[in-house]
């Protein structure tokens, strides 16, 4: 039976959803069904950056109708420099390949731009779907605060890497030399000097709680504050890569 493609086949879709793999065939299937269901009514292409997989990463990508980009040199934001430079659409968004989302997705995304042509970028929350249930409140607490920050404000302070959708040629690249925090953090500070950056509480995603396997004080110690926080600043500080990749989690709960 032959396999829906995620795409049409104008030149230039109205989205690209690009999503960096690291030996991730488990996972990618859910997430490519979870695309292929949206309700939105345009056209998108899925990009799935091979980061130096070794499993079937890519076949599962190609038989979805996906582009599959390889990017050898290993690093989420290399990989999402990459994806996003092959990337055709108007607007690109960023997921990733532990994450489902839901029908109206990208209904919801391309409403929020069609509200104002000034807005850049259109981000949100996730959710875990599964894993211990003090993660799932910490992604409630996390969100719900930066939520009441940005209805206070209106400013988007923070939002995670498989929601953060922004306009093409709003995009200045990721910084390479970042590592964890770079696809968040970071390309939040660019969007938000290009523009206004709109945050929809109300369009999670729901990624897996793998990377919680570990329990609460490493994720909260080594996870969060050593290889995100940390690393995050002494690397934008300093220019390069003085602290690498963090390790890759592959524990999960299934």
């Amino acid at each position: 039976m032959e396999t829906p493609r995620l795409i049409g086949m104008t030149s230039r879709p109205r989205f690209s959803v690009v999503i960096p793999c690291y030996n991730e065939e488990r996972y990618l299937t859910d997430a490519l069904l979870s695309l292929r269901k949206q309700d939105f009514d345009g056209e998108f292409e899925v990009v799935v950056v091979d980061n130096n997989c070794t499993d079937d990463t890519a076949g599962v990508a190609r038989d979805f109708g996906a582009v599959v980009v390889t990017e050898p040199t290993p690093g989420v934001c290399n990989a999402r420099q990459a994806g996003t430079l092959a990337a055709r659409g108007e607007i690109v968004v960023s997921a990733d390949a532990d994450t489902v989302y839901e029908r109206d997705w990208l209904s919801r995304i391309d409403a929020g731009f069609r509200a104002d042509e000034r807005i850049v970028a259109v981000v949100g929350p996730c959710t875990y779907a599964d894993g211990p249930r003090w993660g799932r409140y910490f992604g409630r607490g996390l969100f719900g605060a930066v939520n009441a920050v940005y209805r206070a404000t209106g400013r988007a302070v923070y939002a995670s890497a498989t929601n953060i959708a922004f306009r093409r040629d709003a995009w200045t690249g990721y910084d390479t030399g970042l590592t964890q925090g770079g696809d968040e953090l970071d390309q939040l500070r660019r969007l938000r000097g290009k523009g206004r950056v709109v945050y929809d509480h109300a369009n999670p995603t729901f990624t897996s709680g793998r990377r919680l396997a570990r329990g609460f004080m490493y994720n909260v110690f080594v996870s969060l504050v050593v290889h995100y926080l940390l690393t995050y600043t002494v690397n934008r500080i300093a220019g390069r890569r003085v602290f690498g990749q963090a390790p890759a989690f592959r524990e999960d709960f299934r």
